[in-house]
């Protein structure tokens, strides 16, 4: 599990006057910056509980991803067409998983209902590396306080902030009862809708600097809670839980747990469950926890009971290589991390690991390999820093400056720092053969950095 961390910075053209982004693993050091998980567990299981909203709202769940930022604060919000950013805190301080679906229903609302369509016209296409760095920027500058957001070119905080993703009362209205129907259709009760937003009473009677940003973006009026429970009683269908919708919640919820919240609590509440109280998402707490205590032995004996009660999934295998990876054992990082990408041979993420795990066992053969499981993962997503940074390490290891200085380019683009981008991509294009692909990648970073 990895997180890109954002932190502010003033670059030089309307609309890149955002900020810039470093790469870092957890614990974040820095309480300041937004942070941006990226993580294969997570993330699947987030679509599984997104993919019966989205379908019911016309939309592809292959195009709209659901992105978490490192935040304990309660917020959920849209500033395109492709991507729904979700708090951290938002998610674990969900009781059950069609809460957290309410909210996706709510922000799938928005897009379908073509609320953002008007906003962010100018800003260039999140497909590319480049063009997602200046989306991510965006999200970093305005969705915490206010003041976050002073670099941007839109004009004073709050105006940048409206522009980006607050909603009126109306597009609220209009995206609450869509979010309804969205859920009844996909078999989730509506009424869940109503107890996020009794999560969420009382905070427009806050000040500003003591309201969670969900309340500066979406109006929390008495009138929008009492339409939200008329819509939930018209559509409610008094639907269960699915059982696959519930333990999907719990890993992850487990997990983003585990590994943002004190660590020392976690095993102190954990520890003196024995017998059935020991079930799978207590494994998994525990493994993360004694993992960030620096407790390898017992963390691997604990991801090791939750692979022997599931030798198959393929998202334990990637956990153990990360904590051996961690650890200071390349070796046997490799080889969970082989395991689990044998399981998911697609997963870009998981090949992520397996790259920087056959990176740092650090001979020939295994740069050769690392190469070649690199360029999968970018092949599935080039939109990871971290990953970008391995592939860069290891075209320079291996005899490919031009690639390296390419991958480079890409990296600083996605995080935002376009002076260093372009750089990076002119150094590329000048090694590169003319009319390669690898050129007109080089190309496509220098036209966004111009």
């Amino acid at each position: 599990m990895t997180v890109i961390s954002f932190v502010r910075k003033h670059l030089t053209r309307p609309l890149q006057l955002l900020c810039v982004a470093g790469l870092m693993t957890l614990p974040s050091q820095n309480a300041n910056a937004q942070n941006l998980i990226r993580d294969a567990e997570l993330e699947h299981s987030l679509t599984q509980l997104a993919t019966p909203i989205l379908n019911a709202a016309g939309l592809s769940p292959a195009r709209v991803k659901i992105i978490i930022l490192n935040d304990r604060s309660l917020n959920a919000f849209i500033i395109d067409t492709r991507h729904i950013f979700i708090h951290s805190g938002l998610i674990t301080r969900m009781e059950d998983p069609s809460m957290l679906q309410a909210v996706i229903a709510h922000e799938a609302a928005h897009i379908a209902n073509g609320h953002i369509s008007r906003r962010l016209a100018n800003m260039r296409s999140s497909r590319t590396a480049a063009g997602f760095g200046l989306l991510l920027s965006a999200v970093v500058a305005a969705a915490g306080s206010p003041e976050a957001a002073s670099g941007i070119a839109l004009g004073s905080a709050g105006s940048a902030q409206r522009v980006l993703f607050a909603h009126t009362r109306g597009e609220e209205s209009s995206a609450d009862q869509s979010g309804a129907r969205f859920m009844a259709n996909a078999g989730v009760d509506p009424e869940a809708m109503v107890r996020v937003l009794d999560l969420l009473h009382g905070q427009e009677v806050l000040s500003a600097g003591r309201q969670d940003p969900y309340a500066r973006t979406h109006p929390l009026s008495a009138d929008r809670r009492r339409q939200v429970r008329g819509y939930a009683a018209a559509y409610s269908g008094g639907n269960d839980i699915t059982p696959a919708a519930q333990y999907w919640f719990d890993r992850s919820r487990a997990k983003l747990s585990s590994f943002t919240g004190n660590s020392r609590q976690t095993l102190r509440r954990l520890r003196n469950l024995r017998g059935s109280d020991v079930t799978e998402t207590v494994l998994l707490q525990r493994a993360i926890a004694l993992h960030r205590q620096a407790n390898t032995r017992k963390a691997i004996a604990n991801i090791d009971a939750l692979i022997t009660a599931r030798p198959n999934d393929p998202y334990y295998h990637e956990l153990k290589g990360q904590i051996l990876l961690e650890s200071r054992d390349p070796a046997g990082a490799v080889r969970s991390y082989r395991r689990a990408a044998d399981i998911l041979p697609n997963q870009p993420l998981i090949l992520a690991g397996y790259g920087r795990s056959l990176l740092a066992a650090d001979t020939r053969s295994s740069l050769a390999s690392a190469k070649t499981v690199l360029e999968r993962s970018y092949a599935h997503d080039p939109r990871q820093p971290r990953m970008l940074r391995d592939l860069a390490l290891v075209y320079s290891k291996t005899g490919n400056p031009g690639l390296a200085s390419l991958v480079t380019a890409e990296r600083f683009a996605l995080t935002g720092n376009m002076r260093n981008a372009k750089i990076h991509a002119q150094r590329a294009a000048d090694q590169l053969p003319r009319g390669s692909q690898g050129w007109n990648r080089a190309q496509d970073v220098l036209r966004t950095t111009q």
